[in-house]
């Protein structure tokens, strides 16, 4: 075969071509260098784990993660985004090399004898078989290899970007889980005072029909049976709905509840570190890099719009005018087709590619530093929220213990007839509000725990 299509195979792939993408810089993290606060650093925290496993131990919440890791919907969809991120970048990547094409081709004409110089009817026909490159663009400015490089960019910020949907959907179930589990102890504790208060009427009504009580007596503790049944049946109301919201965020139905699963375990601490640590961690602020790097590639893509596009056409093969004498001695052909373009009049069309590179470069550095401030808001807000749980469950559960000890001591003064019905309905409301105030707050700081690891970008 002709020497002259490996020669050129050759040098289309060994010349590399300088590129005109400004050096790319990551900006300065426009946060402080510590947290406000380092509540949740200690010698008791633990690092943030490489499994969700690690964290999150309870088995009974490991198994609804698991269920939605495999089943949420938007989670599939996220990973088809990173297939389609992928196979973008690689038809990036194959416009850096050459496509060499293998043709088999015939050509037939009859030409009329009123059209020839004989005036007579002629027959011709040719047949080709050859390897070829067509239009392959040898890259000077390094336009291909920046279109390629933002591909491959592209494709790393979608990854990231699932990497962060799926740290946030481990923390959302997380959370759901816990409030369907704080709703079930809930509703479970306004069922038994729903209990306790029907029964409480009933005594009432006894010693009413016997004049030991009175009517307000009767009266107050009606309505305190009707008001525990209309909160039990708001609670039976809300849980339902946090069945659903479940549900959905794991995508298929839910594995039953053990026997006592009416109950909130709190997340582990968690050592925090500095937050140049932390945010280099986060997927959502690597994604977010990872579309500043591709902005930037586009620049030097549209800067080589001003200069010249060199262009190879190389044809070589054999040529004959009966199939039979292809390959044969003699029937070697070749062509050789360079072409030079350069931009002459364009009505401005590249300085406006230019321009509008560069104005989503600066679109872009101003999200990557959007992604970093919003990161250390989130992380700070939750290291404050989870002393701040802490403290409170620990008011709330000193709170409930009171209200327990006043309802024991007006209950017995009750009985003993040194107290009036109202005032140990008024002990039991107060008592049932501080056992739901405390299970609401268990439920905050543990929620907290998961927002927190997914806040530090989880492992």
């Amino acid at each position: 075969m002709n020497k002259s299509l490996p020669l050129a195979l050759s040098l289309a792939a060994t010349l590399a071509g300088c590129s005109l993408a400004p050096d790319f810089l990551r900006p300065a993290a426009p946060v402080p260098a510590a947290w406000p606060t380092q509540a949740a650093d200690g010698a008791a925290a633990q690092p943030v784990p490489e499994d969700w496993r690690a964290y999150f131990t309870d088995a009974r919440l490991q198994a609804p993660i698991a269920a939605a890791l495999e089943h949420n919907r938007d989670l599939k969809i996220a990973f088809a985004r990173v297939d389609e991120a992928r196979a973008l970048a690689g038809l990036a990547r194959a416009d850096r090399f050459p496509a060499v094409d293998a043709n088999l081709q015939r050509q037939a004409a009859l030409t009329p004898g009123d059209l020839t110089p004989g005036g007579r009817q002629t027959f011709s026909q040719r047949f080709d078989a050859n390897l070829g490159i067509a239009a392959f663009e040898l890259d000077f400015w390094g336009r291909v290899k920046n279109l390629d490089d933002a591909a491959r960019a592209n494709f790393l910020a979608s990854e990231y970007a699932q990497r962060a949907f799926r740290l946030t959907l481990i923390g959302d179930v997380a959370s759901a889980w816990y409030a369907l589990r704080e709703l079930e102890a809930r509703s479970a504790l306004a069922e038994a005072t729903v209990a306790s208060r029907a029964e409480s009427r009933k005594l009432i009504e006894q010693r009413r029909d016997v004049g030991l009580a009175g009517d307000l007596d009767y009266y107050a503790a009606d309505g305190a049976w009707a008001a525990a049944r209309a909160e039990a049946a708001n609670l039976a109301r809300q849980k339902t709905a946090a069945e659903n919201a479940l549900h959905l965020l794991v995508g298929t139905s839910l594995p039953p509840s053990p026997a006592g699963s009416a109950t909130v375990a709190e997340a582990p601490a968690l050592r925090v570190g500095l937050p140049s640590e932390v945010l280099l961690r986060r997927p959502d602020v690597l994604a977010a890099e990872q579309k500043l790097i591709a902005a930037n590639a586009n620049i030097g893509a549209a800067r080589a719009a001003f200069l010249p596009r060199i262009l190879l056409t190389v044809i070589a093969g054999s040529a004959s005018p009966a199939l039979s004498g292809l390959f044969q001695g003699g029937s070697s052909a070749w062509s050789f087709v360079p072409l030079l373009k350069y931009p002459l009049f364009d009505a401005g069309r590249a300085e406006s590619s230019v321009d509008l590179a560069e104005a989503r470069k600066h679109i872009a550095v101003a999200e990557y530093e959007k992604a970093i401030q919003q990161a250390f808001r989130e992380v700070a807000d939750l290291l404050d929220a989870r002393t701040r749980y802490a403290e409170q469950l620990q008011a709330l559960e000193a709170a409930s213990t009171a209200q327990a000890e006043r309802l024991q001591r007006v209950d017995a003064r009750y009985q003993a007839g040194m107290s009036s019905y109202l005032e140990l309905l008024d002990a039991q409301r107060e008592q049932f509000a501080a056992q739901q105030s405390v299970l609401a707050a268990r439920r905050a700081l543990a929620a907290t725990g998961a927002s927190l690891y997914k806040a530090l970008g989880g492992g």
